[in-house]
């Protein structure tokens, strides 16, 4: 077993894309709700906010492709030191920025020792911007990776399909219906089943390792690709449909549980894990340096976006089919300016970034 991975170059790419699409999301996705509902911009971020909707769910994948391979040492005390110990660093640490960011962005006259320490304090009781979510999520799974993975070590062919089965009943398809709608009898036998081990994101983190390890056929692959281009129609028109129905935006289908971003989302790793290897020296080279980064520049991008929002800059601000991208490309050459410098501090830079 090694104990330093060797770098995998479509994961490196997988990681970059995903870090624009995130950056696409919150541009376009911060700003739909106040487009008039059924306008051409609101169709506009509409469509960026459904097309990067597997974002989240890729880096899942991308966290469990690698933390649950049996063939990679992972000691607990690694475990811990490495990533657990690492992302709970991240949340204080940023988790106290934003904060005050906030608070300086929001308070309207001279900031206070007061304010701030009220700022401070509520986000040490985990009332934190939005976007961290995202490590209190991925804590929660470094937390159970032991479990997953002595599963996957352990599992059999037929095992890991029932794993999987459950997985998308029950933490995919059954949550996106009684959304869509609810129904008493069937939320009660669902409590009563009580089938924990599947929920969540587990999924996602466990699928990553089986999609990256297992040989895909190029028909099971059509069959995905499939799959995954239903689920874009599905969240694009389905959205807009139910929104334009009920005269308010419905975020059901935006879910990260709901099967068509499911569908979606395995689509796109499939595709990267599919991607010729070795090719592209500079691109590679480029992709690495970047992907090395990509944690450091999801935590900094909001703060660019808040920046631009609070100086009046938005998605908004001109026709959105061209102000999502040229904004996205803006904050992300601030985020990777960034974090860059941020990521070669000594001791500091590996737990920021």
């Amino acid at each position: 077993m090694s104990g330093r991975p060797r770098r995998e170059g479509w994961a490196d790419l997988l990681r970059c894309a995903a870090v624009l699409a995130v950056i696409v999301l919150h541009t376009a996705g911060s700003q739909l709700p106040n487009a008039p509902l059924g306008s051409v911009d609101w169709h506009v971020l509409n469509g960026y906010n459904s097309l990067s909707r597997w974002c989240v769910p890729a880096f899942i994948m991308l966290s469990g492709a690698f933390l649950l391979d049996p063939e990679r040492d992972l000691p607990l005390k690694r475990l811990f030191s490495r990533h657990i110990l690492r992302i709970a660093a991240a949340l204080l640490v940023w988790g106290a920025f934003y904060a005050l960011l906030g608070y300086f962005s929001n308070c309207g006259g001279a900031p206070t020792l007061a304010g701030m320490g009220a700022a401070l304090y509520s986000a040490l009781l985990g009332n934190t911007h939005y976007h961290l979510w995202f490590l209190y999520m991925i804590i929660g799974l470094y937390l159970v990776t032991p479990v997953l993975r002595a599963f996957v070590r352990g599992a059999d062919r037929q095992s890991a399909q029932v794993f999987f089965l459950l997985a998308v009943l029950f933490a995919c398809l059954l949550p996106t219906l009684l959304r869509l709608r609810p129904s008493q009898t069937v939320s009660t036998y669902v409590s009563y089943l009580n089938v924990k081990l599947i929920l969540g994101h587990v999924g996602y983190f466990t699928a990553g390792y089986y999609l990256r390890t297992r040989e895909i056929s190029p028909k099971a692959r059509r069959w995905i690709y499939a799959l995954g281009l239903l689920g874009t129609v599905v969240t694009l028109f389905g959205t807009a449909g139910l929104s334009l129905a009920r005269g308010a935006l419905v975020q059901t289908l935006y879910e990260y549980d709901s099967p068509n971003v499911a569908a979606m989302s395995v689509a796109v790793f499939v595709l990267f894990r599919s991607l010729p290897q070795g090719k592209g020296r500079l691109c590679s080279a480029w992709a690495g340096r970047v992907a090395g980064i990509s944690f450091g520049i999801y935590l900094v991008h909001e703060a660019f976006l808040m920046l631009l929002r609070h100086s009046g800059v938005t998605a908004l601000s001109f026709f959105p089919l061209l102000s999502v991208p040229a904004l996205t490309a803006l904050v992300f050459l601030c985020s990777l300016n960034a974090a860059l410098p941020l990521s070669k501090l000594p001791v500091l830079g590996r737990w920021l970034t």
